[in-house]
Order: C-alpha cells, then structure tokens, then sequence
C-alpha cells in the first residue's frame, strides 16, 4: 500500500456509525479498511490518526469559482478546511458558453469579482466553444479538489440569442429554443449536473454596455422555458439548480410544482436558501413545512441549500449586493465613477428616494436595513470607527439613513462595515441543519470576495452538531453530520464523491476534533490574489483542526498546511460527471 492511516476513528460517509479503523490506500483508492493492523511496504508511508476523525472529503455544492479556477486551480482556501469536491455554474452563471465580454458582464458585478480580470483571463484563456470542450478544459487543469458543473442558464441564452434579446421579454425563436435545446442535451451527455437558473431581478449585468444594470438573461425567461429544459433534466435524473424570486416569494411554488412527481417522474430540485433572517423572522419554519408537504404529499424531490453558521457581511460603502435589492440602490451602483456616485448621492431627491426604499416595511428584503446593526470598522474618519451607523446619526443630528447615506458620499468604499444577515440563533440553526429537506451547502466561495467567507462551513458544521452533544442536547450524531456533508450531497448530485470504501477514489480528511473551537469564526484578510484584481479577499481561519487532506490518495494538506505544489505543477483533482 502506497499510504496507511492508522488508529483514527473512521467515518464511512453513509451515516453509519464511526468506529476505529486502519485505512489503506493505493493508486489513489481504499484498498482496505480494516480494525487489524495492516501489512506495510518498504516504500509505504503512515499516518498517524489515533484520537482523530478520518472522514470523507467534504462536498461544497453551490460556489462560484468558475473564474479563480482558470488562474489558482489549487482552490486553496476550500481545501485546507477539508473540501475535495466544488461544485461550479451555480446561480444560471457559467464560463462555459459565450465570448468573454458576455461572460464578464454577467459574471462579475453580480459575485463583486474584478471585471476587468475576469474579462482579461477570459480573452486570453478561452479556447473551448461547447460545453463538453469546457469540461475538457478543466480537466487540464493542475486542480486542487474535484470539480463537477451545471450549465449556466444565463449564459446559455445570451449564446443562442445574443445579449441584447436575452434581456428582452421577447420570447425565443423555435431556432433559438432548438439551440438550447442542443446544448442542454450535449452538456448533460457529457456530465454535467444539470440547469442553474436565475429568477431573482436583483442581480444586474456589469460592463460598460448600453444593458449594464439590466437583471440577469436568465431571469427574463417564462416559466415554459425553464420547463422546456426540465424535461430533460427529469428524463435523466438531472437537477434543476434555482434562485428564487424573493421579491413576491410566490414563485417558490413553481419550483417546488415542477419538481412533484405524482404522475410523473419528479425533478431534482435545489433553491437557495433557508435561512433564519434577521429581515423575516420565522420564515426558515414556513419553509420547511413546506417543503415537507410537498415531498411527502406530491412526490416532489425538492431541497433547500442551507448554511451551518451565522450568515456575516462585510462592506466596502455600498458595493454590496444587497443594495439591489433596492431600486435606488442598483441606480447608485450602476455608476462606476465615484464622483458621479458621490453626487447622486447628495442630490435630496434620490436621498429622498432611498430613504422611503429603505425604510419601507412592506418591500421584500434579504438585508434587515437595521442600522443599529450595521458596525463600522473602518473609515478615513477615525472618530466613527467601531460605533454603529445610528450612534453617528445621533451624533450628528440626523437619521440613521442619512448618517449612511453622508459616510458613503464622504469616504466611498473606503467606508468598511460589518453586520449579521441571518442564522444569528443556535438553536434556530440547529433546527435547520437537521431538516430532512436541507443539503448543507451554499458557501459561494470564490465570489463576493470582500463580503464573506464560509470556506470553513464543513468544520462549523461539525462544531455545532459536537458543542450541543457536549452540553447534553445532542440533535444530530457526528456520523450523521459527516453525512450531510459528504455521501448525502455525492448521492443526491449523482457524482462519484463522498463516501469511503474499498475501491473508492481515497479523497480524505483527517480532522482533530480538539481543535474545532472558536479559531473557526475567526474571518481574516488574505494577501490579494493579483491575478484577480488584486483584490485583498476575506478567508476563514482554521485552527488547525484539519491535519492532512488526501486527493486521489495524494497530499493536498499535510500537517494542517496545503501542499507546497497544490494547483501548480500536479492536478490531483478531477472533473467529475454526473453518471
């Protein structure tokens, strides 16, 4: 055998129990797994697991690191809490179909990316014009971890239509429709996972076109469309991956209609997300029930993505997404110059504007726009550092609107801030995470890179389901949530991952579970990554609760450090495909 793990506690990744085990591994898979001690090679290396977990590697279904794949193909960030498997083309986003002025537009001012990285790496990058020469593509790649894809709705249509009719009402053409038609049925036959659409208006078109600020080409699709291509998706076993329109909440009932299977076959179905809100308190419970009835009534194979952790936000003024969720908001970011900004937002009539928006109690909303909330942390002005945005307005005179309205105009993204969205309740979270309809998902790593960090969300996950055993209020075993994170995602995704056995692809982790304390919430900046910008991202700390991580058998992690070539001179990593 090439690699031993010896003596560690042994999860399976199925939800069985875990017991003390010696793992064996050669040419990159299980070979055994045994209580005996196993018989050693001369060349054959051990690693020491006694009083530590050996688990799968751990599943990340729904990130966005379509364009930090291309330059930093190690993943480092998801590997070293553990993740040996990222899932891309989320969100109707994907690098996989359309010239790189189109995919730059409708990448990046969405997932706060640097446009004009993107836009570079993709012109000099792209080579592929299909969606299996995409897959291809990346298993050129020296990749860190495994990666599997959906086919980006978004980009699809802007391909067959072109930009300026997919963000259009007009309804496709029989050719157009016949052109997506193809592509979808090539891509699923070359493995991909399935269809990612966008129903949410929020997410606007960047660049400098005439459609800047436009919502996504996905969005601008009827419901017939998206049922087109779910027929496929339902013949297959394939998934229909979503984001729902939370500005009327209504259309969830389409999703989860289209996924019943009463008389049909029923779609694999996955939106984002439950969440205990701060902005709709109560919400994450009528969700649930929900989905409850209709997976036992109807037949349905719905899931919700959810988050094992508080849901935090960092800010840079206001270039954050949940600004457009307001109209004035999307009109303000709509202007790149700051200048231009800066005036508009000293003009009383847009002042006036955003102000009834944001104070409106009726509007939807994912940001809870409770200011008393929202903590500075930075500012060329040192004398509102550390206070929240209403102690300056009573500082000042003025109301909390006006005192965020004043510092952005005063200081623009030179202004960092901080709040909690939601999952900001323990017990509430727990009640999540255990839910028979949530996969444990939605880091959207390599995307928003200044507003957030839930790389280590697999650790937390662990954490909390260990701390309330600890305490005596145990609502999950260790071995369950191991499966949460990994056999259950890999089975439901139909992907070969997340599970261990004889004859498995060795992706392992060795975590001291000692070590998952309090340096897991601990979110820090990251030397920039200059071929993205430069943009100094945030990352999660990790402890030192992840020791060592096996890729195909091979070091990714080793001692608790990524491995020195990770995603420089050796893939370890593959494409997986759906079967």
């Amino acid at each position: 055998m090439d690699t031993i793990l010896e003596g560690g506690l042994f999860f399976d990744g199925t939800g069985a129990a875990a017991s003390v085990r010696n793992v064996g591994i050669e040419g990159g898979r299980v070979v055994a797994v045994s209580a005996a001690p196993l018989p050693k090679a001369a060349h054959t290396r051990t690693i020491d697991a006694r009083g530590r977990w050996v688990t799968p590697g751990f599943l990340d279904m729904h990130t966005h690191y379509d364009a930090e794949v291309e330059v930093a193909p190690g993943l480092v960030e998801s590997v070293r809490h553990g993740v040996t498997t990222c899932v891309l083309g989320s969100c109707s986003l994907s690098l996989a179909l359309g010239s790189p002025e189109d995919l730059a537009d409708q990448f990046c001012r969405v997932e706060a990316i640097p446009y004009g990285a993107v836009r570079a790496i993709l012109e000099e990058r792209k080579t592929w014009d299909c969606l299996p020469g995409y897959l291809d593509h990346l298993s050129s790649l020296p990749l860190g971890p495994n990666v599997a894809s959906f086919i980006g709705h978004s980009a699809l249509r802007v391909h067959a239509m072109g930009m300026e009719r997919a963000l259009s009402r007009v309804k496709p053409t029989a050719r157009e429709l016949g052109e997506m038609d193809r592509h979808v049925a090539e891509g699923l036959d070359a493995g991909y996972l399935g269809l990612s659409i966008q129903t949410l208006p929020w997410d606007k078109i960047g660049g400098s076109r005439d459609v800047r600020s436009r919502p996504l080409p996905s969005t601008f699709a009827r419901w017939s469309e998206y049922r087109r291509f779910a027929r496929q998706l339902r013949a297959r076993g394939r998934i229909l991956q979503g984001v729902p329109n939370v500005t009327t909440k209504l259309n969830v009932f389409l999703f989860l209609l289209e996924s019943a299977g009463l008389v049909r076959k029923p779609l694999k179905t996955t939106i984002i997300s439950m969440m205990d809100t701060l902005a709709s308190r109560g919400i994450h419970r009528f969700a649930g029930v929900l989905s409850r009835a209709f997976n036992r009534l109807f037949g349905a194979a719905f899931r919700w993505q959810a988050l094992p952790e508080p849901f935090e936000l960092w800010a840079d003024g206001m270039d954050v997404v949940v600004f457009e969720e307001l109209g004035a908001g999307a009109e303000a970011l709509h202007l790149e110059d700051l200048a231009a900004r800066r005036a508009l937002l000293a003009d009383p009539r847009y002042r006036s504007t955003f102000r009834r928006q944001f104070r409106s109690k009726l509007a939807p909303k994912i940001f809870h726009r409770n200011l008393r909330r929202s903590t500075i942390l930075d500012a060329p002005d040192p004398s509102v550092v550390g206070k929240t945005f209403s102690d300056v307005a009573r500082e000042r005179g003025v109301s909390s609107v006006d005192a965020f309205l004043d510092l952005v105009g005063e200081h623009g993204d030179a202004l960092r801030w901080y709040t909690v969205m939601a999952n900001d309740r323990p017990r509430e979270l727990e009640r999540i995470v255990a839910h028979p309809d949530v996969l444990i998902g939605f880091s959207d790593a390599g995307a928003h890179l200044r507003n957030m960090a839930h790389y280590s969300f697999p650790l937390r996950m662990l954490r909390l389901v260990r701390d309330a055993s600890m305490r005596g209020e145990a609502f999950m075993s260790i071995a369950r949530a191991v499966h949460r994170l990994t056999g259950e995602i890999g089975d439901w995704l139909g992907i070969d991952a997340g599970t261990l056995a004889v004859g498995k692809r060795a992706d392992v982790v060795v975590i001291d579970p000692e070590k998952l304390g309090p340096a897991l919430d601990v979110v820090r900046e990251a030397p920039p990554l200059d071929c993205l910008g430069g943009v100094a991202r945030l990352v999660n700390e990790g402890g030192g609760a992840v020791r060592h991580v096996l890729v195909a058998g091979h070091d990714a992690v080793v001692d608790g450090q990524p491995a020195h070539d990770l995603g420089v001179r050796r893939g370890l990593g593959r494409v997986l495909r759906a079967a």
